[in-house]
């Protein structure tokens, strides 16, 4: 019928509507937060950066760690599941990666004052370990 086609045009033209409506909603939603975000960037730079637990002082080249761009003076926030309320020593780490092996792991680090995202996927390579690369501890 007649009337059967003009409700499912309404209905279509209120669908098209609403779609339109939630675009511009996303698109202010979206610019609100690429301004938050900013800001939250600007604060976090000012802020005191989370506890580094342990730093890179070695990555050998061609290593897995250096194809996953760790580098040296890199300080360890998080290493997998390993960060500065948990880490008791070393081994930790060690334990985290041969679980880890084949798999990424994320490591956050902070270099020269900024968070960055690491993943690391511990694998045999031609060097010793499944990292090539030289954690030492920081001291507290």
């Amino acid at each position: 019928s007649p009337a059967g086609l003009q409700n499912d045009h309404k209905a279509l033209m209120k669908q098209v509507e609403e779609a339109l409506h939630q675009l511009h909603a996303r698109e202010k939603e979206k610019h609100a937060k690429d301004e938050a975000e900013a800001l939250a960037e600007a604060m976090s730079q000012n802020q005191s950066l989370p506890q580094a637990f342990a730093k890179v002082n070695a990555v050998t080249p061609g290593s897995p760690a250096s194809i996953s761009g760790l580098q040296v003076d890199d300080e360890i926030v998080e290493f997998g599941s390993v960060n500065v309320n948990n880490f008791q020593n070393l081994q930790n780490i060690a334990t985290v990666v041969q679980h880890s092996e084949g798999r990424p792991l994320s490591v956050t680090v902070i270099r020269s004052g900024k968070k960055v995202h690491v993943g690391l996927t511990p694998k045999r390579w031609a060097g010793k370990g499944l990292l090539g690369c030289n954690i030492l501890p920081l001291q507290r």
